[in-house]
């Protein structure tokens, strides 16, 4: 019977908690979309002294434009405890940016293109690496 019970009590306690999520800083998406707009603001200030700390061969305007661009592939998510956990990440790459922690090829990362394919067929890859 106690054991009958206490699943009973536990289907009744997820059945009154599902779908609730504590926040992890932000409860709804406009003040979860604040604090990312809030950050684009924090990195798009940012960015002209980490191109002149690190001596980064980009232009500002190019660095700005990767900004961007990293933001916008995110424009999707609408979940506001991704969108924190997002921004949180967000905080953390800018304080070691602007502190100077990273190494200029840490930096430069941001700025690889990765839309470059790699080769698929023997021939290309065999030029690929000879060449």
């Amino acid at each position: 019977w106690q054991l009958h019970f206490n699943m009973a009590v536990s289907s009744q306690a997820v059945r009154v908690f599902k779908g609730t999520a504590k926040p992890i800083l932000s409860n709804s998406f406009t003040e979860a979309r604040r604090r990312a707009l809030n950050l684009y603001r924090a990195w798009y200030r940012e960015i002209p002294k980490a191109v002149e700390n690190y001596c980064l061969e980009v232009s500002v305007k190019y660095a700005r434009d990767t900004l961007r661009q990293g933001f916008f592939k995110n424009s999707h998510v609408r979940d506001p405890r991704a969108i924190d956990m997002l921004v949180i990440k967000g905080k953390m790459e800018l304080e070691e940016t602007a502190h100077v922690f990273k190494q200029k090829t840490h930096v430069m990362r941001f700025f690889k293109d990765t839309s470059i394919q790699k080769p698929t067929d023997f021939l290309s890859k065999f030029y690929e690496g000879h060449s």
